[in-house]
């Protein structure tokens, strides 16, 4: 039986928070079962070298686990340094929210999506993103509202969720000792159409069949698509037109 009888199939109870911390463009508190996490977006005016004199915009992020965001064993605060785990999730959110709209529509600007875990509960880098995703939807309002872009852009909504396999069962949004316990970890991205950004599949157990990969794959963007009819609401209820 999973914590708090859920199903195998069911979601961790997901609550977002808009506008968490007011003093950025855009930000949101992500709470995904015992999982919280603080996404802040912030604005400047340059892009990497590679983009200069483009036209285009760029769109990177940065991840943290805070002091104390995993119990008593206390987490060093990450200053100028990030360990190969968090450097590879930001890379997985950066790639996954240049996906969301043409950066073209935000001129040679930098959005930086920074996700601080303050509590651990397995699942971090996929309610990061989806923490994230609402913190840069919320600051093209930001950017339009300031008339710095004519009107918002054109974006695209996704989500993020773990999906395990444990033996057999698939089990969707793993807290940690589900994943500390399964044979295989996947964490999907994909659209509200559907359509997949990014899967990572990693095995520590027993090999995954291919037909239980696909299976979990389809159950992922499904549950998927019920994170974002929540974020839908969010961003509606901000003003913002899709």
């Amino acid at each position: 039986m999973r914590a708090n009888d859920r199903s195998a199939a069911e979601l961790r109870p997901i609550t977002f928070v808009p506008g968490y911390v007011r003093s950025v463009p855009g930000s949101a508190l992500c709470e995904q079962g015992h999982t919280r996490v603080v996404a802040t977006a912030t604005i400047e005016d340059r892009v990497p070298f590679f983009l200069k004199k483009s036209g285009r915009g760029w769109i990177t992020a940065e991840y943290a686990m805070l002091p104390g965001s995993s119990g008593n064993q206390r987490i060093a605060r990450e200053r100028g340094k990030i360990n190969n785990r968090s450097g590879e999730i930001q890379r997985f959110i950066g790639r996954a929210l240049r996906t969301v709209l043409d950066t073209q529509a935000l001129g040679e600007r930098t959005v930086t999506l920074d996700a601080d875990v303050i509590q651990a509960d397995g699942g971090t880098r996929c309610a990061s993103l989806n923490a994230s995703f609402l913190a840069l939807v919320l600051s093209l309002k930001h950017l339009v509202y300031e008339q710095v872009i004519a009107d918002f852009p054109v974006f695209r909504f996704i989500a993020a969720v773990a999906i395990g396999v444990c033996g057999k069962e698939i089990l969707v949004d793993l807290d940690y000792e589900e994943d500390s316990r399964c044979d295989s970890d996947i964490n999907i991205v994909s659209t509200g159409d559907g359509d997949l950004v990014e899967v990572q599949s990693f095995c520590e157990g027993a090999p995954l069949p291919p037909e239980l990969f696909a299976r979990a794959i389809a159950l992922g963007v499904d549950k998927n698509r019920e994170i974002i009819a929540i974020q839908q609401k969010i961003v509606r209820a901000a003003g913002i037109p899709f």
